[in-house]
């Protein structure tokens, strides 16, 4: 069922790109892309095949790496905010899967409840830029790609496994290199619009969220008329539960004021 595969989408992901990796890059085979455009990895030198060793760290870089920072990404920031936010649960956020259950998530676990409030935050912080960095440097890195024409996914430069081609003509190869340069400046260009984005967002949440911190220290009034009929049509819409500090929207709908910009700020 659905449930299920959300569940373990992850790790039969991560399981299914191991299993085709090591039976053929590691096993010495190229894999169906590489043998269909006939290219064949090497290393450095481009007169070897790459090493056992360097396979096997390439393989590992490719797949179990990304996806024990990911799944350590948000199990770390899923215990920094337990505390800032009793009533969010586990069984609520279907990315994060087994965390009950897996080693990274006990570790994690041990690390945080010897940390300081002062250092949870700090590392929160650090924890949401790194979400936050990693796709745009896998993005810059696949600009560069497009660019240069060398070492398409970090793991390859970090390895320094490359392509070497045989067959078709040296011709046809220069114009496709350059048609993929222009692709690389577009990319560019994208990146640093996106980037520009996420910064101009980012400072409408701080000060969202610094305007909360001034309406939740104000004094609570409690309203001297009552609706006849409280429950429906008291309730913010978002939370289903009574309105606190009610807001209106320009549109006159009623909210939670926390509720209300949470919304603005995710969607």
């Amino acid at each position: 069922g659905a449930k299920k595969w959300l569940e373990w989408r992850k790790e039969l992901e991560l399981l299914s790109d191991v299993a085709y990796f090591v039976l053929t890059t590691l096993s010495g085979y190229q894999t169906l892309g590489e043998e269909y455009v006939n290219i064949v990895q090497v290393d450095s030198t481009k007169k070897r095949i790459p090493s056992f060793l360097r396979r096997a760290i390439f393989v590992s870089l490719h797949t179990v790496v990304p996806y024990c920072l990911e799944k350590g990404l948000l199990h770390l920031e899923h215990e920094l905010q337990m505390e800032a936010d009793e009533s969010r649960s586990l069984q609520s956020n279907p990315v994060l899967g087994l965390s009950s259950r897996t080693l990274i998530r006990n570790w994690i676990q041990k690390q945080v409840g010897e940390l300081t409030e002062q250092q949870k935050k700090k590392v929160l912080q650090i924890a949401y830029v790194l979400k936050q960095c990693i796709p745009l440097l896998h993005r810059l890195h696949l600009a560069v790609f497009y660019i240069s024409g060398t070492f398409y996914h970090l793991s390859k430069r970090i390895t320094g496994i490359t392509y070497l081609h045989f067959g078709g003509l040296q011709g046809e190869d220069q114009s496709i290199r350059s048609s993929y340069k222009f692709l690389g400046i577009i990319s560019l260009l994208h990146l640093l619009l996106t980037i520009g984005v996420q910064m101009y967002s980012f400072k409408q949440k701080q000060r969202a969220r610094h305007e909360w911190k001034l309406h939740r220290n104000l004094a609570h009034h409690k309203n001297m008329t009552k609706e006849k009929t409280p429950g429906r049509h008291s309730r913010c819409t978002l939370c289903l539960e009574e309105r606190r500090h009610t807001t209106a929207t320009p549109c006159g709908h009623l909210f939670c004021w926390e509720c209300i910009t949470e919304w603005c700020n995710t969607r």
